[in-house]
């Protein structure tokens, strides 16, 4: 039997997708039965193996989804990448049949490329522990909406919201929580995660769904995944300053308090790392990020390894 070859790009929005051969055929399906049973026939029909498909805010899952299902390799990629990858190509003109062209293209250039493991769990985690981030923000912002003086009418609609929404988010974490405990491997990972001073549930949730390539990569990869490895800007005699760039910020954002509190109070390993770069004249910030990368440096070691935090081991990580 002859082995299919054929590479299909996908680019989804919320009613349709559009899909293309780079050099071959393209067509337009509707989001519905219908659509979905026409898709996999045209797949069958063009001998597709792999499909390619652009993060589109979530509209891409259920797709995958039904890829998967029908014996494809998916590879969800980053928009942002294959809008680079088309403007480096010299394709300015944008539009759905346009970029499901550019989508297939990007794919056979980066044909290495390998996307996240698709795995059910680990999705549905991150599903939750983005919705408690969703909800925390509307709790800040009903709390916001208080530090100005109001009738009492609209003070007892916020307080009402504000005790609806903290309601909310103690029963989201409470699921989350329960997520993981009744998932070894989560659990597995979430103790080891516990184990360091600084860190607790969220932030052992966060990392568990945002990052499951956490102690499978080197240090360096595991940063740059993050976003906190910091990259050259050098040509020929000139060094420009080192900035940190792309990475997971939903993960930078649910670590940022748990990583300031680490470094400033609870974890002694990472606050000597970050008075010594205060001493030597950094911002705060510049060396909070330091602290969160020596601490995904750590994390990746502990995970690989199997272990707890150990500070006699880890001082120098």
């Amino acid at each position: 039997m002859t082995q299919k070859q054929t590479l299909v790009g996908i680019d989804v929005s919320k009613l349709k997708i559009d899909v293309a051969i780079r050099c071959g055929a393209q067509a337009s399906f509707d989001d519905s039965p219908e659509g979905r049973r026409q898709l996999l026939a045209w797949l069958t029909e063009h001998d597709v193996y792999k499909a390619v498909i652009e993060a589109t805010g979530g509209y891409e899952r259920n797709w995958g989804s039904l890829l998967r299902q029908a014996g494809l390799e998916v590879l969800t990629v980053d928009p942002k990448r294959v809008r680079h990858f088309a403007k480096s190509a010299g394709q300015l003109a944008k539009n759905d049949p346009i970029d499901a062209r550019m989508i297939a293209w990007f794919g056979e250039v980066f044909s290495d490329l390998r996307g996240q493991e698709h795995d059910v769990e680990r999705q549905e985690l991150d599903q939750m522990v983005t919705a408690r981030l969703g909800v925390k923000r509307l709790k800040e912002q009903i709390d916001a909406w208080g530090e100005h003086e109001q009738p009492k009418a609209v003070q007892k609609v916020h307080q009402a919201l504000l005790k609806a929404v903290a309601q909310q988010l103690a029963k989201l974490e409470a699921t989350i929580a329960a997520t993981i405990d009744n998932t070894p491997r989560f659990a597995e990972r979430a103790e080891i995660i516990r184990s360091v001073p600084g860190l607790a549930d969220i932030a052992a949730a966060g990392l568990i769904a945002f990052l499951p390539e956490l102690g499978r990569v080197d240090r360096q990869a595991a940063a740059a995944l993050v976003g906190v490895a910091p990259f050259d800007d050098d040509s020929g005699k000139r060094r420009g300053e080192r900035h940190i760039k792309a990475g997971r910020q939903k993960l930078r954002n649910l670590l940022f308090m748990p990583i300031m509190g680490a470094a400033t109070q609870h974890n002694p390993v990472l606050k000597a790392c970050y008075n010594r770069l205060i001493t030597r004249g950094k911002e705060a910030k510049v060396a909070l990020m330091a602290c969160l990368r020596k601490l995904i440096g750590i994390l990746n070691t502990m995970l690989a390894r199997g272990e707890k935090w150990d500070p006699t081991k880890h001082a120098i990580a």
